[in-house]
């Protein structure tokens, strides 16, 4: 980590979370931030259900809502980034405070409930952002919306020849009502709308789903088996967990989904049922509590094809993008 990054991130730590990283957007999008382009090697290219990739290591969607410092981002050397959630109408999600950092427990709770500028003010920059590297973006639903699986699917189309994945999210935890749509037939009835929606386009991209970390083993093979028998492309595991074992200190109750280290294990354990459950017929990305290599590696290890950060850089800064990669490749060079 440089001077000016341990600087900037001591100066950002005493500001409310939500204002901290809104300011550490703008100072990457005015190029104030690692840079040397993406890292990779023999050991570390890899695919994306099917898509190249230099690297396995991602930046999570909620980093970059509104892909404002996408340049930034890739030249912080990720191999792919995912932006969103996305949702047709702008909307300011929940009000504030509603970010909360638990530094012991290198943790973060949130309850944005989608706050994003909207579909129509994100693609001017996602076209500008084009041949920078690969982007995905998480689709959202409206919070006030009547047809949620429509809003996915609306979202999809406005924004496909400007992107090279799309993630279903229903696993949100902040939009009420948002998780029933894992439960079997709703999922099955949300993924057919976005799947037709995608069969109306020239080409077919790769379009996963992101889940709770909170389903039990009954939940996960409803996943799993709607998943395969629709043919799609990929699981991302996990979201944010509701769950509050064993932690403490002042925000630890605070409403939301939790991410950081806390949610590692339980986001691992989920990822290798899915390996079990799909057997290699689906692409695993995974994520929650990341933050160092071997941590990295336990995930590719539980059946992940690639990772993303998120909660992690908030704590490290952008500079532990490359550092993970490159330290990924030592120990895969290792093997």
């Amino acid at each position: 980590m440089s001077l000016f990054e341990r600087t900037g991130l001591a100066l950002l730590r005493p500001l409310d979370p939500e204002t901290a990283h809104s300011l550490a957007l703008k100072a990457l999008a005015l190029g104030l931030g690692p840079r040397g382009g993406a890292v990779t090697s023999p050991r570390l290219a890899c695919s994306l259900a099917g898509i190249a990739l230099p690297n396995p290591i991602g930046i999570a969607a909620g980093f970059d809502k509104n892909a404002e410092a996408l340049p930034a981002l890739f030249a912080a050397g990720p191999g792919f980034v995912e932006i969103g959630g996305v949702t047709p109408k702008p909307q300011p999600g929940n009000p504030r405070p509603r970010l909360f950092r638990l530094a012991e427990e290198r943790a973060v709770i949130n309850r944005f409930g989608f706050n994003n500028d909207g579909m129509v003010a994100v693609r001017p920059r996602l076209e500008r952002a084009r041949g920078l590297g690969v982007v995905g973006i998480n689709l959202g639903a409206n919070k006030t919306s009547e047809d949620r699986a429509g809003d996915y699917a609306q979202v999809l189309d406005h924004l496909y020849d400007v992107a090279d994945f799309f993630t279903v999210n229903v696993s949100s935890p902040n939009t009420e009502r948002l998780r029933d749509l894992q439960g079997r037939e709703a999922l099955t009835a949300v993924l057919e709308r976005v799947l037709s929606a995608r069969a109306r386009q020239s080409t077919s991209k790769p379009l996963l789903v992101k889940i709770a970390p909170d389903l039990d083993e009954a939940g996960l093979d409803a996943v799993a088996e709607v998943a395969l028998a629709l043919g799609l492309d990929g699981i991302i595991a996990t979201n944010t967990t509701i769950a509050r074992a064993g932690l403490a200190g002042r925000h630890a109750q605070e409403a939301g989904g939790l991410s950081g280290q806390p949610l590692f294990t339980r986001s691992t354990e989920v990822l290798s049922g899915l390996k079990a459950r799909t057997a290699g017929r689906l692409t695993l990305v995974g994520v929650g509590g990341i933050a160092t290599p071997e941590q990295a590696l336990a995930k590719l290890d539980a059946g992940a094809g690639a990772v993303q950060l998120y909660t992690a850089l908030a704590f490290e800064g952008l500079s532990l993008v490359r550092r993970l990669a490159q330290d990924l490749d030592a120990l895969l060079a290792d093997r």
